[in-house]
């Protein structure tokens, strides 16, 4: 079982990630901290391409991975590039609500006919190019994926603080995924 933590101050957020950048990261964007300048990042943050996200970040503060999905798994040399030469050692992995991953086999007309008339596709092309992709993106659930995925980067990267966060299209704010 799994509960979404608000995060309004700094007293909100796990203990062990109250002075991280991670802490930052939570209350430059929910509470509107004042931005402070970076020279060079402090974070990693992993988060989906979908297009009605936008943190409120400082310059300077963050590499930005965006993949569908929120899925690192095929990005990992630039995770490690940015832990190794970035010298970040905090991650934050951002699900978010609504997520087009989710329940991806409900999309696969939608996505064939758009393939067809935005791309100059033929059916058949679009058709075995979802079948064959697909399984590869689809998520059960948003929270779950996060959770796993974080466990996976943890386990790789046994160093590295990781954040598992959701983003709430709903109200625009990030919430601290608790397994408890």
């Amino acid at each position: 079982m799994h509960k979404l933590l608000m995060i309004r101050e700094r007293k909100d957020i796990p203990e062990e990630f109250q002075k991280t950048p991670i802490g930052d990261l939570l209350l430059y964007h929910n509470s509107r901290m004042p931005h402070k300048s970076y020279e060079q990042a402090e974070l990693l943050i992993g988060m989906c391409m979908d297009n009605r996200k936008k943190l409120n970040i400082p310059e300077n503060f963050a590499y930005i991975l965006q993949t569908g999905r929120a899925n690192l798994r095929y990005s990992e040399f630039k995770v490690s590039y940015a832990i190794a030469v970035g010298g970040v050692k905090h991650m934050a992995r951002i699900g978010h609500t609504q997520c087009g991953m989710v329940n991806l086999k409900a999309r696969k007309q939608q996505f064939i006919q758009g393939l067809c008339e935005h791309a100059g596709w033929g059916a058949q092309r679009a058709e075995d190019h979802f079948m064959h992709y697909s399984p590869l993106f689809e998520i059960g659930n948003e929270i779950d994926f996060i959770l796993s995925e974080t466990q996976r980067l943890s386990q790789q990267y046994p160093k590295i603080k990781i954040a598992p966060l959701l983003y709430k299209l709903e109200d625009n704010r990030l919430y601290w995924i608790s397994h408890t």
